[in-house]
């Protein structure tokens, strides 16, 4: 068996979490490595690209979240094998990442630009994700995003929808799920039911 390592921020949540959860799920043993945030510009400079996640297999270093999520879902059998399913599961985890992109990028920005910013989100791109993906869920039978089950897209959705109702993203409404996906809702508890 290999020997894995999959190195993330100290919180749960974000892009390492959807592999984390996958792990566990299949019971795969590997390391938890999870890096303090106070540490982290002190640290950064170790990993490629400078950036997390990373997962080593057995010494060797594969960055990317989506990559290490296909590489997860395939050994925890969360992965289809069907090609067209696979994209459909790609296709979620991607647009999830572009969702998530825009609000990572209003992180560190001043008080105003960051509330300027992030109303332009609400506004529009954020809405209009949530929408998208609730339309792709309902095509793809309401429960799952591909082949009928459960795969690391579900995974990627349930994360991200748990962080924009969290109330952790200051000027995102919590409510811009249900008011803009919200089968996304019913999703998140389909799938958090599987993971207890």
């Amino acid at each position: 068996m290999s020997q894995l390592k999959l190195s993330y921020f100290d919180f749960s949540g974000g892009r390492g979490e959807p592999a984390r959860i996958a792990l566990r799920l299949a019971g795969i043993k590997f390391e938890d490595h999870r890096i303090p945030l106070l540490d982290w510009p002190r640290v950064k400079v170790d990993y490629p690209y400078q950036q997390v996640p990373v997962m080593e297999v057995d010494g060797q270093l594969l960055t990317q979240s989506d990559a290490i999520n296909r590489l997860v879902g395939k050994m925890a059998n969360l992965y289809p094998e069907d090609n067209w399913q696979a994209a459909l599961c790609d296709e979620t985890m991607d647009t999830v990442d572009d969702a998530i992109t825009l609000v990572v990028n209003t992180f560190f920005m001043e008080e105003d630009d960051k509330k300027r910013n992030r109303a332009e989100l609400v506004a529009g791109p954020l809405p209009m994700f949530l929408s998208g993906l609730n339309k792709a869920l309902e095509a793809s039978g309401g429960d799952y995003f591909a082949d009928g089950r459960l795969t690391m897209a579900d995974l990627k959705v349930l994360i991200w929808v748990n962080g924009l109702i969290s109330g952790n993203l200051d000027y995102i409404p919590t409510s811009i799920v249900a008011d803009h996906g919200p089968q996304l809702l019913r999703h998140k508890a389909l799938i958090e039911s599987q993971l207890t």
